[in-house]
C-alpha cells in the first residue's frame, strides 16, 4: 500500500545542510553570537564613556608653592650657595659679601638643569657647558644670558621668602631692584 501524499513539504531538519552549506543556526549559536554582540557594544560603549568623563574631570597637577621661606639671614653663610632648595623650589639661595639672592635653577640656553661645582666656584650645565659665575651671570657656552633671580624678601616673623611669581632679568637692569636681592 502507497502512503498518502500530502501537499504539505516536510519540515527541514535543524541544522540541515544544502549544497555543503548549513541553512539554518542552531538556537544555543543565536544566543551565543548575541551575547558576544551585546559584550562588544557594551564595551564600545563603557569606552566612550570613560573617554568622556575624562574629558570632564582632567588630571589636576600640583606644584610647589611659588612663595616659600627658606629661614633667618645668618642661616647662609658669606660667599656660599644652598642649593638645598633645587629640587623641591627649582631655586639657589647665594649669599654673597654684601646681598642673598635666589637664583632659578633653569639655564637661559635650552632649559636645563645647570650644576652647582663648589671646587669650580661656578654652576655649570650639563647639557651643553654653559657655565655661570656664583651670581648668575654667563662667561661660557651657549647660554645667551645670565641666569633669572626671584624676588626676595623678609617676611613679618624675620624669615627670608622667596617669590617665584616674579623674577628680575639681568638684560634688563632689573637686578637693580630692591626687590631681587636682600641687603645683608
Amino acid at each position: 500500500m502507497s502512503e498518502p501524499k500530502n501537499n504539505i513539504a516536510p519540515r527541514a531538519a535543524v541544522g540541515a545542510v544544502s549544497k555543503g552549506r548549513k541553512t539554518t543556526m542552531e538556537r544555543r549559536s543565536f544566543f551565543s553570537w548575541l551575547a558576544v554582540g551585546w559584550i562588544g557594544f557594551a564595551g564600545v560603549t563603557g569606552g566612550f564613556f570613560t573617554i568622556i568623563l575624562r574629558y570632564l574631570f582632567p588630571n589636576v597637577l600640583f606644584e610647589p608653592p611659588q612663595s616659600f621661606k627658606i629661614g633667618f639671614p645668618d642661616k647662609f653663610a658669606p660667599n656660599s650657595v644652598d642649593i638645598s632648595y633645587k629640587k623641591d623650589f627649582n631655586a639657589w639661595i647665594v649669599r654673597d659679601d654684601e646681598s642673598i639672592f635666589a637664583l632659578s635653577t633653569v639655564c637661559t640656553h635650552l632649559g636645563c638643569t645647570p650644576n652647582w661645582l663648589a671646587t669650580d666656584n661656578k654652576f655649570k650645565c650639563p647639557c651643553h657647558g654653559s657655565g655661570f659665575r656664583m651670581t648668575g651671570i654667563h662667561f661660557e657656552g651657549p647660554a645667551p644670558r645670565p641666569l633669572e633671580r626671584f624676588k626676595i624678601g623678609v617676611a613679618d616673623d624675620g624669615q627670608i621668602l622667596v617669590d617665584k611669581t616674579k623674577s628680575y632679568k639681568w638684560e634688563k637692569g632689573e637686578w637693580e631692584n630692591k626687590d631681587s636681592f636682600l641687603k645683608v
